[in-house]
């Protein structure tokens, strides 16, 4: 018995030189990530819908910065009468919530997010307003994309 576990012990072990030689070969030694270097500056793209149509594959995704919506103001953008959809259920621990957050995102992949403070008694039924706000702000600093879409919400 003891045998085995030594010629198992020495296999793994002659495996696990083989395969650093091979990579040191092939020059896959440990790198260190690459420090990420400053974003572009801000181009605003061309007004409308992007010309291949609503990007819904991996992408690359630019986030501008939140807008914060104060409670009983109306915000800086019109309302979009905007297609229905399934809007999604939260299931959050609603007495622990400080403020809201949601994220529209355009057929550039550009995406729009909206900040709000909440209060006593904020639920599900007061997440519309916010997913609409997202949605709104798309759809005006977006040059009116059609295809805006609401990407989720998270709290804080």
């Amino acid at each position: 018995m003891r045998k085995a576990f030594l010629l198992a012990g020495l296999w793994v072990a002659a495996l696990g030189t083989y395969s650093l030689a091979r990579a040191q070969e092939r020059g896959e030694e440990h790198r260190q990530a690459p420090v990420r270097s400053a974003p572009p500056k801000f181009q605003p793209h061309p007004p409308g819908m992007h010309p291949h149509g609503p990007i819904v594959r991996p992408h690359p995704v630019r986030t501008l910065p939140p807008k914060v919506v104060v409670r009983e103001r109306p915000p800086a953008w019109p309302r979009w009468g905007h297609p229905e959809f399934a809007r999604p259920l939260y299931y959050w621990d609603w007495p622990a919530l400080h403020g809201v957050s949601c994220v529209a995102e355009d057929s550039y992949g550009d995406q729009y997010p909206v900040s709000q403070s909440t209060w006593a008694g904020f639920g599900l039924p007061d997440m519309t307003g916010v997913e609409d706000n997202a949605l709104d702000r798309c759809y005006a600093e977006s040059g009116q994309d059609p295809s805006c879409f609401l990407t989720g919400c998270s709290y804080y």
